[in-house]
């Protein structure tokens, strides 16, 4: 996300030229005290903007002294006990089979972020470098947020011990079939029964861009000529973006030698079929009763009044919040 010099009104110009004086360190801290309040808002609006977790989980805000707790009777009576669900335990773990009763606890954790650029910066009012080093600050919650949303869901996914591969395919393609197959293997083994309030449903795909820009490559026995136009004409990822009413999307973290996919193979062990290289995640999102991320504290950023002896400027922040896929059978796993 870059920096929107929009969001810069001239106080705020005074305010960061103040927080580079010097010869009054006081001054200069409460300023930079205030710069840090009038970017806490758009900070936050951008760690939730551009990331790849947006659109999957469900933030829920959990006041202080709150139990993140969520009774499984609430979300399907009387089948609590088909549930599976995954938590990241703590920053930095790898993410845990978890129930416990008939209400499943989500732990939450803290995580944080700093920055920091030479006071001249802040004298000159150089917004160029300071908006940078707060696209910096931002990036890094972003970055933080993606991989733990990301690790709990593969957590789960290979927790259920079936990947759907077109078996009828090349490596590495992706194919119309494989679309199919994951849609009737995800209604055949999402529970419930076909006139269920709740039946699952495949309604999304994420892939490599790699596979993506498969789908250019279909012959007429894949599609019509006039969707082959249609394609070839188009740009970017947006070429085709629905098969079958499954939305496609495409994340640069999978594919081979990505960094999810690397998590799949190294971390937690995963297994594809023979002749398969790559996995494409599928989700079923028209249920909105599985992926949740529950908010203890919103991101806030503050001053670092520490870093002035030093002729520094800086701002820090943290946040707390968890991640959680409260029914496993919400997800499935596909190989190319």
């Amino acid at each position: 996300m870059k920096f929107d010099r929009k969001l810069v009104t001239p106080e705020m110009t005074v305010l960061l030229r103040e927080s580079g004086d010097a010869t009054n360190k006081q001054k200069a801290v409460a300023a930079l005290n205030e710069v840090a309040k009038a970017l806490t808002l758009p900070l936050k609006q951008g760690v939730m903007n551009g990331d790849i977790i947006t659109g999957i989980f469900e933030p829920i805000d959990f006041p202080p002294g709150t139990s993140v707790e969520f009774p499984l009777d609430f979300l399907s009576p009387g089948s609590e006990g088909e549930f599976v669900a995954y938590v990241i335990p703590s920053v930095g773990r790898i993410p845990e089979r978890h129930i416990n009763g008939d209400y499943i606890m989500v732990p939450t954790f803290e995580v944080g972020s700093s920055i920091d650029w030479p006071l001249r910066y802040s004298r000159d009012a150089r917004w160029d470098v300071v908006g940078r080093a707060l696209q910096v600050l931002e990036s890094s919650f972003v970055h933080k947020a993606n991989k733990d949303g990301w690790h709990t869901l593969l957590a789960a996914g290979v927790d259920r011990n079936l990947v759907v591969s077109d078996t009828q395919s090349v490596q590495g393609l992706f194919t119309k079939r494989l679309v199919t197959l994951m849609t009737t293997i995800m209604r055949r083994n999402a529970g419930g029964n076909s006139t269920s309030v709740n039946q699952g449903k495949l309604t999304d795909l994420w892939m490599s861009p790699e596979a993506i820009e498969d789908v250019r490559s279909w012959d007429l026995t894949q599609i019509d000529d006039f969707t082959r136009r249609d394609i070839f004409l188009s740009g970017g990822d947006t070429a085709l973006t629905r098969i079958f009413g499954v939305t496609l999307h495409a994340i640069d973290e999978l594919g081979v030698g990505q960094d999810f996919q690397d998590y799949f193979d190294d971390v937690l062990g995963g297994s594809l079929p023979a002749s398969t290289e790559e996995i494409v995640v599928g989700l079923d999102l028209v249920n909105r009763d599985s992926f949740v991320m529950p908010m203890r504290q919103e991101v806030e950023i503050f001053e670092d009044p520490n870093f002035h002896r030093q002729r520094r400027a800086g701002l820090y922040g943290w946040g707390e919040h968890g991640f959680s896929v409260l029914d496993g059978r919400r997800i499935l796993l596909g190989a190319l």
